[in-house]
Order: structure tokens, then sequence, then C-alpha cells
């Protein structure tokens, strides 16, 4: 089987308040991949005639209804993800947004469950794994990782 590349960009929603930086968080539910757990706040494939940020101003405004201005998205990390059971790569793009109008809240509650907002420090159990290392490559200036790929067959010529 091929394998499939795609790109898709993600949402680090933070704020600042008297218990410390937090992190808005959406639980997943019918999407088929990672039902149950805790993700990015918005999130979605790039589509063919957008980029990264332009994607992720569109899912914003899908997933929570909030408007974001393209010059308060700010680069946080890529992650170059591979999957082995169904053979994708993917390149996610992870960005800040701290300045943004209107009140988040679920706009698609077929796929999203609940949305709350989580300290930094205190991140739920059931957080997507690559997305909780993407966060922390954030917050150590990390710009680029890679994940699921098995170096082991790397052969040094």
């Amino acid at each position: 089987m091929k394998s499939l590349t795609k790109s898709a960009s993600m949402l680090f929603l933070l704020r600042t308040n008297n218990e410390g930086q937090e992190i808005l968080l959406q639980k997943r539910q019918n999407t088929g991949y990672a039902d149950g757990m805790w993700d990015c706040a918005a999130s979605g494939h790039v589509d063919e005639d957008e980029s990264m940020k332009m994607a992720l101003i569109r899912e914003a405004k899908e997933e929570l209804g909030i408007t974001i201005d393209i010059e308060d998205v700010e680069f946080a990390t890529i992650t170059h993800k591979y999957t082995s059971d169904t053979k994708s790569t993917y390149y996610n793009g992870f960005f800040v947004v701290k300045k943004y109008s209107g009140i988040p809240c679920i706009k698609e509650p077929e796929k999203c469950s609940d949305l709350k907002w989580f300290n930094i420090e205190k991140l739920p159990d059931n957080l997507l794994p690559d997305r909780k290392q993407a966060l922390q490559n954030y917050l150590l200036n990390i710009y680029y990782d890679e994940i699921g790929w098995d170096t082991k067959f790397l052969k040094v010529l």
C-alpha cells in the first residue's frame, strides 16, 4: 500500500489568568480517530488551495465559532508523523493564538463532546500523545520533531 501524505493545522489557543497559562482542548467523538481523547481546540486538514495558517483560521471558525486575524497566528512547531497501521504520513503544523474575537464554543457537537480550559502544567492523561509532545516542544522552543518513524532501519552510508 502506498503511503498517503497529508498536512494538518492545529490550534494551541492559550490564555493567562490567576491560575497560570491555560490551553483550550476539545474531546473527540464520532470521528473514527482517537475518539474519547482530548485534542487541540481546533484542528483539521489543509485544503489544496490554502496555507496552514488559513486552514487554522477556517477550522477555528468552523469548530469554535471564533474569528482569528492572520497576524495573530504564531508558529509554534511542526511534526512529521508516520502512522504504520494506516501507512499515513502527516505534516502537522501547530500554531499559537492568544488574541481572537468571539467566545469559543462547540460548533460541531457530532465531532466534539466537550470543550475545556486546562492549566498547561495539569494536562489530562488522555490528551493525544503527539499533541502533548508538540505542546512540550513549543514550550521548549523545539520547532521540528518526528513521530512514529522507526530509526532502527536507518543505515549510515
